[in-house]
């Protein structure tokens, strides 16, 4: 498995907030969201449009664009091949409500049953105390339950398409795997991830089981200090995880999609 790495689009902004005749408005603009977007399906570079605009051309598998400052309001976003007419879509959203001061990741992978969809995440931006790091965790691929273990200790357990958990721990580096659930089997993995202070570290494992193509896509979120910052954090370098993480966020997906609408507007088609 190739390392984790954060592929930024940083033009992308631009590209988005131009097609959709806007201006860039701060983070902290009460009316305006981050949004990112991250590509987990395997083997197919995208087109993306929104509001029926070209806004990311030629947009690889395990990139993350943005962020984005989006207003609130309603997006159409579709998923083509590269130069294929939004009527070809891969995938479409119609009305997708983006809500203020928001920080979103929409995520494009495989469901369960191996189909391309899209799905929404609120990405947790609650300031973190002196020394500690964020993990977020997101099986977005297809592929059985999961368990993702640290030191080879089982940290989350039982994840399944389209969940999430998360805790915060102490900075520092940690080897981490992902077998199936209740086994150990290993489908990813191990890696080192570099947990630094003040940042929430968002792993996603995407792809298919069946085709072979599980991967990892990894984002990060910076500016989460709170002070005072600059205290050293970790064990010799290494996460403190030898108390057991709490879970968080088990459903999330599904309360998501309600909140953004995407429920009854998703379709998508191989």
């Amino acid at each position: 498995m190739r390392i984790l790495s954060l592929c930024r689009a940083a033009t992308a902004g631009a590209v988005v907030l131009v097609a959709l005749g806007t201006t860039g408005s701060p983070a902290f603009a009460r009316s305006g969201s981050q949004v990112s977007v991250v590509h987990g399906i395997p083997g197919q570079a995208v087109d993306v449009y929104v509001n029926g605009k070209k806004t990311i051309p030629d947009f690889q598998p395990g990139k993350v664009a943005g962020p984005l400052t989006l207003p609130a309001g309603k997006y159409d976003i579709a998923l083509t091949k590269p130069g294929d007419a939004i009527g070809d879509a891969l995938l479409t959203v119609a009305g997708a409500e983006v809500p203020g001061d928001a920080n979103i990741s929409l995520v494009a992978h495989l469901g369960t049953d191996g189909k391309p969809v899209l799905t929404p995440f609120v990405n947790d931006t609650a300031k973190l105390a002196a020394g500690k790091a964020r993990l977020i965790v997101r099986h977005t691929a297809a592929a059985p339950a999961v368990d993702i273990r640290a030191g080879g200790d089982p940290v989350f357990t039982s994840l399944t398409n389209p969940d999430e958990a998360k805790a915060d721990v102490a900075a520092g580096t940690v080897s981490a795997d992902v077998v199936l659930a209740g086994t150990q089997t290993r489908v990813l993995g191990p890696t080192d991830l570099d947990l630094r202070e003040g940042t929430a570290t968002i792993v996603y494992a995407v792809g298919s089981a069946e085709d072979k193509t599980l991967d990892v896509v990894s984002q990060t979120i910076t500016g989460l200090h709170s002070a005072p910052g600059g205290v050293p954090g970790g064990n010799g370098g290494r996460a403190d995880l030898g108390t057991p993480l709490p879970w968080y966020g088990v459903g999330i997906a599904g309360l998501l999609l309600a909140v953004f609408g995407l429920a009854r507007t998703v379709t998508g088609r191989r």
